[in-house]
């Protein structure tokens, strides 16, 4: 994540402020308890007294920890990149909306990967070990899936995964303050 930062930003304060922005937009979502999962040491300030801060280097890795905080049966969970600072709560909604269809269910990046995968808890095994960042992500879900209808594919969305994909953000869309703040007199690319 911090390879997206443009010239002249520090990567370490760009991750902090992308995640933090990340962190705000799940936290103000209704229904939604947020639990940061990263393993980068120091970033736990980010978000409010409470939420939970898990070690995790995988999706899956983080997966197993949401479902160790389940409360409930049927608990549903999603991981979300934090190199997606202004991704529409909608998108979110529709993540959980397709879950009361399929066990698993993917928005996926424009560019390859994911952006956000969503399941029922536990993670299916077949689920475990995908990766948000590979290429091809999508399409090892469906294939890993024991039936069509257990993986659902949603609207996707752009990451910040390079200098040149911060011409993705839109300065007439709410939100992703942090980042936009760090950005501020460092002109997009286009």
């Amino acid at each position: 994540m911090a390879a997206a930062a443009p010239p002249g930003i520090d990567p370490r304060e760009f991750l902090r402020a992308i995640t933090e922005d990340t962190c705000d937009l799940l936290s103000n979502l209704e229904g939604v308890r947020l639990a940061l999962a990263t393993p980068i040491p120091g970033l736990d300030d980010l978000t409010w007294p409470g939420t939970h801060v898990i070690d995790a280097a995988s999706a899956s890795a983080a997966f197993d920890a949401l479902a160790g905080l389940a409360t409930a049966p049927g608990a549903e969970a999603a991981v979300i990149t934090a190199d997606a600072p202004d991704l529409p709560p909608l998108l979110i909604a529709k993540l959980f909306r397709a879950l009361g269809r399929a066990k698993v269910a993917y928005a996926p990046a424009d560019g390859g990967g994911l952006v956000a995968l969503a399941a029922r808890l536990p993670l299916p095994g077949w689920a475990a070990g995908i990766d948000p960042d590979a290429p091809a992500a999508g399409v090892r879900l469906r294939k890993a899936a024991p039936d069509r209808p257990d993986v659902a594919k949603t609207p996707g969305w752009h990451r910040l995964r390079t200098p040149a994909d911060l011409h993705h953000l839109d300065p007439a869309l709410e939100g992703w303050d942090a980042t936009r703040a760090l950005l501020s007199g460092h002109p997009l690319p286009r």
